[in-house]
């Protein structure tokens, strides 16, 4: 029983660094890797996936050379203690890397947003305004553009009349009339556990309700000021409302 334990680590080990190798190359190949991730990490995470099959191929050998002779003599077996069975922290990698293989990465949600705060980035922006060169033209202004003109020069009158052309997923805004929809993207800084919202809000002619959450849309119209929550915003006076798509690459970095 201890021979056959003494093997079966070493090869499940090598499966372990041979699925995390091909877990990592997979969501590269696939384009996945860009709802993890920055992609200035890109590079990174390709060359530790090929480096974790190399790891494997290496381990592999190893084992194969350290393989006992049919007639071995008995050798004494040193006793270690140990709080956890053998292998267990390999077999909880193993089952993570086969759980990345089976679930597609998902998209956040408005309920995420929400969650991070999506109300805040309309003061507040964790954006860096030092490396923002806006677009000539307001109308051909992204939403993170925005949110980046708003974070240098924050003085909403400014902008009034401004046209505006923005995509982004719908958010039900906290704690305002059902006229008011969120327009909402996510950026990430580094991978997706540090991503946040950022929003306009935008003022609808009727209710918000034929725009359902998590709704792709696009947005035209102009901006105008209103305080909302005791608070001066920039507001998009919506014209123009069209369902678009969710983009193949749906966050800003």
């Amino acid at each position: 029983m201890i021979k056959k334990q003494r093997l079966l680590l070493p090869i499940l080990d090598i499966i372990t660094l041979g699925i995390w190798g091909i877990l990592l190359i997979q969501y590269w190949i696939t384009g996945e890797l860009q709802l993890l991730i920055h992609p200035n990490y890109f590079a990174l995470v390709l060359g530790t996936g090929i480096l974790l099959l190399v790891l494997a191929v290496l381990k592999a050998i190893q084992v194969i050379g350290q393989l006992p002779p049919r007639n071995p003599k008995t050798m004494p077996m040193m006793q270690h203690i140990s709080w956890f069975p053998p292998g267990w922290s390999t077999g909880l990698l193993l089952a993570t890397a086969i759980l990345g293989l089976l679930v597609e990465p998902k998209v956040f949600t408005s309920q995420t947003a929400i969650q991070r705060g999506v109300m805040e980035s309309l003061t507040t922006t964790r954006t860096q305004p030092q490396s923002f060169r806006s677009a000539s033209k307001p109308e051909a202004r992204s939403l993170i553009e925005w949110i980046r003109t708003l974070s240098v020069y924050p003085e909403p009158d400014e902008y009034a009349g401004q046209a505006v052309n923005v995509k982004g997923f719908v958010v039900y805004p906290q704690n305002l009339s059902s006229n008011y929809l969120l327009v909402t993207r996510f950026v990430i800084t580094c991978c997706a556990a540090d991503a946040y919202p950022v929003s306009l809000p935008v003022k609808l002619p009727e209710s918000r309700n034929a725009y359902k959450p998590d709704t792709w849309i696009q947005v035209k119209g102009e901006m105008m000021t209103e305080t909302l929550q005791d608070k001066r915003q920039l507001v998009i006076d919506a014209s123009e409302i069209e369902t678009v798509p969710e983009p193949d690459n749906p966050y800003y970095y």
